[in-house]
């Protein structure tokens, strides 16, 4: 069985990531991000926003305590 991803327009792949309309372009300008050409309409699969998102997530750093304490 074939999934369909739904595409999404440029301006709600701003929303979604919470940006301008200028940064989603940008990404596309640089093909850094998969896209599909409509005609000559841009969309992009929502799977590939979801990707993008996880992939430049970056998780908290835990420091952990020494175990002799602070230094004066």
């Amino acid at each position: 069985m074939v999934t369909v991803d739904r595409l999404l327009t440029v301006d709600q792949v701003a929303e979604r990531l919470g940006t301008g309309i200028r940064f989603p372009r940008r990404l596309i300008e640089e093909r850094r991000i998969t896209f599909v050409k409509v005609g000559r309409h841009v969309r992009i699969p929502e799977s590939v926003v979801d990707a993008y998102v996880s992939a430049n997530t970056v998780e908290p750093v835990r420091l952990r305590r020494s175990a002799y304490g602070r230094a004066a």
